[in-house]
């Protein structure tokens, strides 16, 4: 600043009027991004972007810039000068990322009137925990099933097409959007910069984190593969109403330090400008083979109905299997789905055929349908069957006495043979275990009065719920019935 005159007993106040003067004139900038149309050569003249003027490459490397990011959410005013911003955000609100297009006239005309693909990530700023991001993600899945890190806000969203989320990828979202179309994308970031941190006192820091996004163009191929852009921005996520209480104590620590301090430091600016990165490491992954999200919705699910979203519709299949197979047609999976009480998890894998289910792993469909649903889908695709509680085999007693008495008679053959059979229990109940052996004579269940077990010395023993639960699982007995005094019911004896 060029202000040079302090007076020796109004300084104080004089520096206030400053600063309330300087925050009031930045006041209106983010009503003035919000307009209909975006006029760059407007907004890049705003003192806020003269920060990011000493990150970019020099004018003589002829560097195009084609896109600009907003995001609306102030940045700290505790970062010193030549620092780079930091923006406080609350955990699971939606914030704003205004897609500014920066092209000069005549620039990437290869792009006019067509879409382009941007994908979104929250990564680690710190060195030490990019190295182990995979493993740092796959604990945070592991605490947090069903959970994304990042979410978009579709409702929220304008001038996006096609948004998905790969459900693998929990920390990335994608995009199609329009350049020459107004466009704002609205995100939530789930997961809270402490969650990264090593426990040791309590108390500790939070992990910084960066909101990258890096755009693609078609090729001639119609992928999304040739990088055009990427920019980011430093953040840290706090539990909800978090950021605000930090931003306010921010500001009150530098309102209480002296004025040639404050200098140091740069101002709360109401708006974070992403600034030109690198593009993201695993972008080479996306040229070497089609994109995932826009040339098969194998890989991926879409997040909501849109322009791109497939057109057709389930139609009735005459006769599907119970099991679902890897032949089955996308129309033949949605039916097995809506059979099976998966029907709001429908339009997630509107476009996946019977092979594309099944390849999903245990960690995937829990990432889409959460826990409870997921654990169940899987074990739906996989077949499995479950294994009962309690299995007992019984023999009844007559085919037993016959067959001693035709081996006494040299009628059988050199060795008895005896036919059991298997009784499954699940509740571990008498009434259960009733209407199995019921089921078993072909008889009503009212037609056995009393199950009896033959204990010591020949007693009958009175069979409870709590004797069931005690049984030995695989347990033989030989059945014996024996006609009830009172009607025509029969006790059951287990021998």
């Amino acid at each position: 600043m060029a202000w040079a005159l302090k007076l020796p007993l109004a300084d104080e106040v004089i520096e206030s009027g400053l600063v309330q003067d300087f925050d009031a004139s930045l006041s209106g900038i983010g009503q003035e991004l919000g307009a209909g149309a975006y006029s760059m050569s407007d907004v890049l003249a705003l003192p806020i972007f003269k920060q990011e003027e000493s990150n970019l490459p020099p004018d003589d490397e002829n560097k195009v810039l084609p896109f600009q990011y907003v995001l609306c959410a102030a940045t700290s005013p505790a970062v010193k000068l030549h620092d780079e911003t930091l923006t406080y955000l609350n955990q699971g609100q939606s914030y704003e990322i205004r897609m500014l297009d920066n092209r000069k006239m005549g620039e990437l005309p290869e792009i006019n009137g067509k879409m382009v693909k941007s994908i979104i990530r929250v990564v680690f700023h710190d060195r030490r925990l990019q190295y182990t991001e995979h493993q740092q993600l796959e604990g945070w899945r592991w605490n947090r099933p069903g959970d994304r890190i990042l979410d978009l806000d579709i409702p929220m969203s304008v001038g996006i097409t096609d948004p998905r989320a790969n459900p693998t990828q929990l920390n990335t979202v994608e995009f199609l959007w329009d350049p020459s179309k107004r466009t704002s994308v609205f995100i939530q970031v789930h997961c809270i910069s402490t969650e990264f941190t090593m426990r040791k006192h309590g108390g500790e820091k939070g992990v910084p984190f960066r909101i990258q996004i890096d755009t693609f163009k078609e090729n001639e191929n119609g992928e999304y593969t040739e990088h055009l852009h990427s920019a980011s921005c430093q953040v840290k996520v706090f539990k909800p109403k978090g950021a605000d209480r930090k931003q306010k104590t921010d500001r009150e620590k530098m309102e209480k330090r002296a004025p040639q301090e404050k200098e140091k430091y740069q101002p709360s600016y109401e708006t974070t400008i992403l600034t030109e990165c690198s593009p993201w490491p695993e972008v080479t992954y996306v040229s070497n083979s089609p994109s995932p999200a826009f040339n098969s919705s194998h890989n991926s699910f879409p997040v909501a109905e849109s322009n791109g979203s497939p057109k057709h519709q389930p139609e009735p299949v005459a006769q599907v299997a119970d099991n679902l197979l890897p032949t089955a047609t996308p129309q033949d999976a949605q039916q097995w789905l809506h059979r099976n009480r998966f029907s709001p998890f429908c339009r997630l894998f509107t476009n996946f055929s019977g092979a594309d289910l099944l390849k999903l792993t245990r960690e995937d469909v829990i990432q889409i349908c959460g826990p409870a649903d997921g654990i169940r889908l899987f074990n739906a695709l996989k077949g499995r069957v479950v294994r009962p509680r309690l299995t007992i085999y019984v023999c009844q007693e007559s085919q037993q006495v016959r067959e001693q008495q035709k081996q006494e008679n040299g009628d059988a053959g050199g060795s008895t043979f005896f036919v059991y059979h298997a009784i499954y229990l699940e509740d571990l109940t008498t009434v259960e275990l009733t209407e199995k052996i019921a089921q078993l004579f072909s008889i009503s269940p009212q037609q056995i009065s009393q199950i009896f077990k033959q204990g010591p010395t020949g007693i009958h023993v009175l069979v409870s719920d709590e004797m069931i639960q005690n049984f030995q699982d695989e347990t033989c007995f030989v059945l014996d019935t024996m006609k009830a005094e009172t009607n025509d019911s029969y006790h059951v004896i287990l021998k």
